[in-house]
Formats: C-alpha cells, structure tokens, sequence
C-alpha cells in the first residue's frame, strides 16, 4: 500500500471510527472492514489486520475506562476465557463459511438489538453484583467469539447489547467490560489469522491511527448520561447492522 492517498484515507477512518468507538465502548471493526480489506493484499490478510486494529483501539481505549472504575473484572473472567476459544476457532475456520450468510444473520441481529435499545420505555434496568447473569456472559461470549474469529471482526457491537440486556450491567461497567474482552479476542484472532497471512503495513497505519482516537473517545465517555450511552449505542448498532446487510449483499 504505497498510494499516500490511501494511506492518509486509511489512518483518517481508523482515528474517526476509534474516536466513536472509545466513546461508546464498540470496536467497530465491522464498519473499519471493508476499506481496510479493500486496500490490503488480499481478503484473509485484511480480516487479520483488522482484528489486530481492533484489538490496539480496544486496549487504548480500556486505559481510561479502567481508571474510571467501568469494567467488571468478575464477568471479564467469565467472559473473555470463552470468547478467546471461540475466536480461536472460528478464525481456523475462516474462509469455510459463507461470509455473505454470516454477515445477513448478525446485520439482522444488530438491527434488531439496536431498535430495541431505542423504543421508548424500553431502556434495560441494571442489575445489583449478585444478580448478574454469569451463563449469558459465558455462552454469548464463546458464541460471539466463533462468528467474529470466522470473519475478522471483534464484534464488540453484539457482546455490547449481551452485556446490557442479558447479563444486566449498567451501560458504562458495559462500555468498560466489553472493551477489555475485545483486548483477548483481537490478540486471539490476530494469532488465529497469523498462517494465513496478515498486511502489517495495513495493520501498522490503522493502529497506529487508532490510537489518539480511542483515548479522545474514552475519555468523553463520562459526560455522557446512561440515557445518552444508550441511545448513542442503539443508533451505531442500528448503522452498523446496515453496514453488514450491505456487506452481504456485495458478498453474495
């Protein structure tokens, strides 16, 4: 990737989408895909680089939100062991599953999660330390992990509304715990992608970019009002649903 135009084009997306992504506690690998596949050797090495942008934005971003006391370290524990395995496996099955399908089913699913965060009188309520649902944290986390390894993407933005509505955190301990899994799924999908081939000049522009992104973004977490976070997450999940239908229609 020599073209100073596609660079430049490159490390601008990737700050805009780390900036918005720190801010709501989502990777958006999903919406950073499709330039960063576009520009790389090929569709494999893309996904990979991906993966590890994904991871570098998350881990920036988990600096201030660890600091702010907004990660739940018991469903961290119980969530990021299954996730890492299901992303282990889905990325050595990369490429055997029809990437238009699995796009439509979880662009359906974005979509849905979205428009359900944004109905009035509908916003979740939280629940106390003890009621925390571990088993929702540990299946949606291995589940999640297997179809973002098989496609190359974190998909922080459905282990967000797992971590809201299934679990029951609040939407700032969920920022900061969703976040800190996409630390270990991204590392894990970067090793997972590392026979097929990763583009590092890729991966070294969008991280490289991501990074002051991610930490604007974390840090204006905490103006925002729980009211706010859920909106601002319920409209990204319903865009990045449209990302991914959109996506597997290319694809198909």
């Amino acid at each position: 990737m020599a073209d100073p135009l596609a660079v430049a084009a490159l490390a601008l997306w990737c700050f805009l989408v780390a900036l918005i992504g720190g801010l709501l506690g989502l990777v958006l690998g999903n919406i950073r895909l499709p330039l960063v596949v576009a520009l790389a050797a090929g569709p494999a090495a893309g996904a990979g680089a991906n993966l590890g942008i994904s991871g570098v934005a998350a881990a920036t971003a988990s600096i201030s939100h660890i600091r702010a006391g907004r990660v739940d370290w018991r469903m961290f524990r119980w969530m990021a062991p299954p996730s890492v395995v299901g992303a282990l496996v889905g990325s050595y099955f990369s490429g055997l599953l029809p990437d238009a399908a699995l796009l439509a089913v979880i662009g359906a699913a974005l979509l849905y999660f979205g428009i359900d965060l944004l109905r009035p009188g509908k916003a979740p309520q939280p629940r106390p330390d003890a009621g925390l649902d571990v088993r929702a944290a540990v299946w949606s986390g291995a589940l999640i992990g297997l179809l973002g390894g098989t496609i190359g993407l974190i998909l922080g933005t459905l282990r967000m509304p797992a971590l809201i509505r299934s679990v029951g955190l609040t939407p700032e301990r969920a920022i900061g715990t969703n976040l800190t899994v996409g630390i270990c799924v991204g590392a894990a999908g970067l090793i997972g992608h590392t026979p097929e081939g990763i583009d590092w000049d890729i991966f070294a522009v969008g991280a490289l970019a991501s990074i002051p992104g991610a930490l604007i973004g974390a840090r204006l977490t905490g103006r925002l009002s729980k009211e706010q976070l859920l909106r601002a997450i319920g409209v990204v999940l319903v865009l990045s649903g449209g990302v991914m239908l959109g996506n597997a229609a290319v694809s198909a």
